[in-house]
C-alpha cells in the first residue's frame, strides 16, 4: 500500500511564542523528529507543509528526503494546510492509496506508531484510521484516497477532526493515549523534561502528570 505522510508545520506558533517546530526534544527538533518517524515507517512521499517559518523549517530539514509544500494562506487555518499537503502528495504520487496526517507537536508519535496505524487500515478495511485518546478521535490519522475529496475541501480552521467525527462508521479507532500530549504553550514544554534531568520522561508518566494538572 502506498501511503504518504503530510506533516503540518505551517502554523505561526502564536501561543508558544517562537517556532515550536524547531523546539528541541531528546536532541532533535520536533519537525525533524516527526519527519524521521514518517520516513522510517515507510511513508512515501513525505510532504512537509510550511508557512510563516518556512525558510527555517526547510533549512532544518536540509538533506532529508522530503518534499516541501508552502502554504501562502497558512494564517487562514489548519484546513488550508491540509488541502495544500494532500494535493501536493497526490501530484507527486498519482497511485497514492492513503495519506497520514501528522503535526509537529505530538512528540510521542514514532515510526512504530505509524506502522501500527497503517496495519490497522489493512486489517480493518476501514477508510479512516484515527487515534483514540482522551475520549475523542483525532490525528495522527490515516485517510484512504476515497477521503481525499473531503480533505481537499477543508477551509479555515476546520481540520480533519470534523471529517473523522462525522464519519465514525468509517473509522477504525487506534488506541493511542499519548496523542493527547501536545505542545501549545511554553508552559507545556518543560513537562517533557524531569526537573534537572537531561532525559525525557516516559509518555505514560507525562499523561498522568497532564491529567493531574487538569484536576
Amino acid at each position: 500500500m502506498s501511503v504518504a505522510a503530510v506533516v503540518l508545520a505551517a502554523g505561526g506558533s502564536t501561543r508558544f511564542g517562537e517556532p515550536k517546530q524547531l523546539a528541541a526534544f531528546e536532541g532533535e527538533t520536533f519537525v525533524r523528529r516527526i519527519v524521521r518517524a514518517a520516513i522510517d515507517a515507510g511513508c512515501v512521499p513525505v510532504v512537509v507543509v510550511t508557512g510563516e517559518d518556512s525558510a527555517q523549517v526547510i533549512l532544518e530539514l536540509t538533506g532529508i528526503p522530503i518534499s516541501v509544500a508552502v502554504n501562502p494562506q497558512w494564517s487562514s487555518g489548519l484546513g488550508s494546510s491540509i488541502g495544500v499537503g494532500v494535493r501536493y502528495a497526490m501530484d507527486l504520487a498519482a497511485d497514492l492509496d492513503a495519506a497520514v496526517l501528522l503535526t509537529c507537536d505530538q512528540p510521542f508519535v514514532s515510526a512504530a506508531t505509524l506502522r501500527q496505524l497503517i496495519q490497522l487500515r489493512l486489517t480493518s478495511g476501514k477508510p479512516i484510521v484515527a487515534s483514540a485518546y482522551a475520549a475523542t478521535l483525532g490525528i495522527p490519522a490515516l485517510f484512504d484516497r476515497s477521503c481525499f475529496p473531503d480533505l481537499l475541501q477543508l477551509k479555515g480552521d476546520s481540520g480533519a477532526k470534523g471529517i473523522i467525527l462525522s464519519r465514525q462508521h468509517d473509522v477504525a479507532p487506534f488506541n493511542f493515549p499519548a496523542a493527547a500530549i501536545e505542545i501549545d504553550t511554553p508552559a507545556d514544554y518543560p513537562r517533557f523534561l524531569a526537573p534537572n534531568e537531561k532525559v525525557s520522561i516516559r509518555a505514560e508518566e507525562f499523561v498522568k502528570r497532564a491529567a493531574l494538572d487538569r484536576l
